[in-house]
């Protein structure tokens, strides 16, 4: 079992930033990556960007340049540095880890990032 905590949203003016958090916790032996997507009311849930055990870092073309997501091993936290938001881009932000165990998907509770124009 993994577990994923989100921490960091709120409420922001266009243009300003956000440093979201994704705590994970039991067995965190078995995440290959983790990732971050966004959920706006009446839309689907869409990838922003991930991190892979290794390092690797992918991005949703939108967020290029003004999303950053990055990890600390020792606190088992991956963040999204989210800069130069727009108001569009308010939604609840989830974190989403793969594991190579079943169920090999998990999903945190999400965090409210809300951008006012």
């Amino acid at each position: 079992q993994v577990q994923l905590v989100e921490s960091g949203g709120g409420l922001v003016q266009a243009g300003g930033s956000l440093r979201l958090s994704c705590a994970a916790s039991g067995s965190i032996f078995s995440i290959s990556a983790i990732g971050w997507y966004r959920q706006a009311p009446g839309k689907q849930r869409e990838l922003v960007a991930t991190i892979s055990s290794g390092g690797s870092t992918h991005y949703a073309d939108s967020v290029k340049g003004r999303f950053t997501i990055s990890r600390d091993n020792a606190k088992n936290t991956v963040y999204l540095q989210l800069n130069s938001l727009k108001p569009e881009e308010t939604a609840v932000y989830y974190c989403h880890a793969e594991t190579s165990l079943s169920p090999y998907n998990y999903w945190g509770q999400g965090t409210q990032v809300t951008v006012s124009s």
